[in-house]
Formats: C-alpha cells, sequence, structure tokens
C-alpha cells in the first residue's frame, strides 16, 4: 500500500513539474513594445532573402548588434515607404506594435509609426 502510494505522489508531483515547463515555454500575450531604430526598404535596400516586394523593416541597435524589424503594415502603400524605396533610410523612426517571429525574421505588427519629416 506505502509502494502504491509512494507511486502515486510521484506521478501527480512529475504531471504538476511538467505543467509548468509547459506554461513557461509559452510566449507572453501580445505585449505591446516600441522600438526606435533607421527605417530601409527590405528589398531595396537589404535585399533580404525571401522579401519579393518592397517591404518595410527597422533596424535597430540592441548593444554591439543591428537587429532587423520586418513591419507587417501595407509595404510601399505606406506614406513612409516612399522615403526609403530605392535605397534610402530614415533614421530615427519609432514603431510600436506586437513582435512575432517568422522563418527566422523579426517581424513586427504596428499600432503606430512615427516618422521624423
Amino acid at each position: 500500500m506505502i509502494r502504491a502510494f509512494s507511486l502515486f505522489a510521484a506521478l501527480v508531483v512529475g504531471t504538476l513539474g511538467s505543467v509548468q515547463l509547459l506554461a513557461a515555454d509559452k510566449p507572453a500575450a501580445d505585449k505591446e513594445v516600441k522600438l526606435t531604430g533607421t527605417l530601409v526598404c527590405a528589398k531595396c535596400k537589404l535585399k533580404a532573402e525571401g522579401i519579393k516586394k518592397c517591404t518595410n523593416a527597422l533596424q535597430v541597435k540592441e548593444g554591439e548588434k543591428t537587429v532587423t524589424y520586418f513591419l507587417e503594415d501595407k509595404g510601399n502603400g505606406e506614406g513612409y515607404h516612399e522615403d526609403v524605396c530605392g535605397g534610402s533610410e530614415k533614421a530615427n523612426v519609432t514603431v510600436v506594435g506586437t513582435v512575432s517571429e517568422k522563418d527566422g525574421k523579426k517581424w513586427v505588427k504596428p499600432t503606430k509609426v512615427e516618422a521624423p519629416k
């Protein structure tokens, strides 16, 4: 009887531990972040792999390296894209939105984009 109880207790503890680990692996709820960096055209300027049409990208300095966030927006249909298409760039652009990762690239779904005039 004691062996059966010990086995049952071990199973319960193991199951609870597994559930906690799975919960820790889940990403936090979509949380808005504020990113500031240089806006570029991912197709024209970066010649980014897998990008077939003009797409906005924000390059953000994080420590010693530059991280590129591709914007999930209207691409060349956005008013701020005209300033960066063809290889130009615009510094000090702030993007507020939720970040995700797809195919090894970081993407941000913007709720607000502030680009200096």
